[in-house]
């Protein structure tokens, strides 16, 4: 079993919507979704380049997955986590865009965020201790080869070569395609996710992800709001408060702010 520390929109967010139609999953129930529709690719086509982040989930990586250091456990985990997001401010990225990420396309901020550059660092500083060392052959599936001095330096420091000075945001939308490939999907992309990113993208949360089995497709384990939950606005915590009610009595993994992601899209 392994975790991970991402971002990704609340359940009930139109774009969660739009990225779970996109990459045929959803992220929070673990459940397949249907399609778009969208002009100039078939679904089949939609399918096969949304592969390799199907399994994944919408999402923008913080802390990459890790296995839990064999001194602690789930609920020291959920606790620390609990306690960390409750003292972050929340902020928002002004405006994101459809772009080419290397060989795929995904979503990116139009400028840089220096509070999200900060805010992955802390996380990776804070939970580094809830990390089990990477393993030999964990390490060569890096392809450390490949790597720069920096990203090399936070393999073996941090476990992932792409933190700290190396963070990118971003929300990965397709798997890696040929130049001819990309610059067809230019126009579905943008039709399918344009409508959803007229408005900045409310960085208020952080999820914790699970991935059960090697090779599993991850999904959501618990959501937790940024900021003390009494400075929040009222209507914030009234609806906070009515999705923990209907959940009593249910199965939790342990009595928290954060909010229990089982249901569906």
């Amino acid at each position: 079993m392994r975790y991970a520390i991402c971002f990704t929109p609340p359940m009930g967010d139109p774009l969660s919507a739009a990225a779970a139609s996109w990459l045929g999953r959803s992220v929070y129930s673990g459940e397949p979704v249907e399609f778009p529709s969208v002009a100039g690719l078939t679904v089949a086509e939609i399918a096969f380049h949304t592969a390799v982040p199907r399994r994944f989930g919408f999402h923008a990586m913080i802390m990459a997955p890790f296995s839990l250091d064999r001194d602690m456990d789930e609920a020291q985990l959920l606790k620390a986590l609990m306690h960390f997001t409750s003292a972050e401010t929340p902020f928002e990225l002004e405006r994101m865009e459809a772009a080419r990420l290397s060989q795929c396309w995904g979503l990116v901020p139009q400028v840089p965020s220096h509070a999200m550059h900060l805010l992955a660092a802390r996380v990776v500083q804070a939970f580094d201790r809830f990390r089990a060392p990477l393993s030999e052959d964990e390490i060569e599936r890096s392809d450390p080869d490949r790597l720069t001095a920096p990203q090399f330096t936070n393999l073996h420091r941090w476990g992932d070569p792409y933190v700290m000075d190396e963070y990118r945001f971003h929300m990965t939308l397709t798997g890696p395609l040929n130049a001819d490939t990309a610059r067809r999907l230019e126009a579905p992309l943008r039709e399918h996710f344009d409508p959803h990113l007229t408005k900045p993208l409310a960085i208020d949360s952080l999820a914790l992800f699970l991935e059960q089995d090697p090779g599993a497709p991850m999904r959501v384990h618990s959501q937790h709001p940024l900021g003390k939950i009494s400075a929040r606005p009222r209507g914030d915590r009234s609806k906070r408060a009515t999705a923990d009610g209907a959940q009593d009595g249910a199965a939790a993994p342990l009595a928290l702010t954060a909010t229990s992601v089982s249901a569906t899209l």
